[in-house]
């Protein structure tokens, strides 16, 4: 996330957590689980060590050597995500693989981007865009065959909805 994006403000539940826990590893090196803790308290979640040691089990989470020799937590991946080197041009592939056959239009509108899919297929499409960590997005609404996609600014929005038609007419 960029100084821009406004902080994500969430509930005290489970899966607020983890969540936060998944959104921290994708975004930061994590050598520990008191920084993870300390990252979470950061954003008025509380956990205990018992608690944070299950969540980080649940979804799957492990200590890992990274390229420069520092071990940190790293979400579990799948064989074929964990081969590309570059993380935006593996967000682009997937994205294009799943998506280029339901995005009909795009279009930014002040913060936002309004997608159009086929019938039936908005909250798919969302779904995708949401598991994505992609800077600038802070979430989707999706209908029947509109998806809206949530930017932290105009500025975002027409970056968005540029990229993700970049991204859906390759291939």
């Amino acid at each position: 996330m960029t100084d821009q994006t406004p902080a994500l403000q969430r509930p005290a539940t489970r899966a607020a957590r983890l969540s936060a826990i998944e959104q921290a590893l994708l975004t930061r090196i994590v050598t520990s689980q008191s920084q993870l803790s300390q990252i979470l308290a950061d954003q008025g979640i509380e956990v205990t060590q018992a608690t944070l040691s299950r969540d980080l089990d649940e979804i799957h989470a492990t200590k890992t050597r990274l390229a420069d020799g520092t071990v940190a937590y790293a979400l579990v991946r799948q064989p074929e995500e964990s081969a590309s080197a570059n993380p935006d041009a593996k967000t682009e592939q997937q994205m294009n693989r799943v998506l280029s056959g339901l995005v009909t239009s795009v279009a930014a509108a002040r913060n936002l981007v309004v997608v159009h899919t086929p019938s039936g297929a908005a909250q798919y499409v969302a779904s995708v865009i949401d598991k994505q960590p992609i800077d600038g997005v802070l979430g989707t609404i999706a209908g029947d065959d509109t998806v809206m996609v949530i930017c932290a600014d105009d500025d975002y929005a027409k970056q968005r909805a540029q990229w993700l038609l970049d991204v859906v007419s390759k291939g």
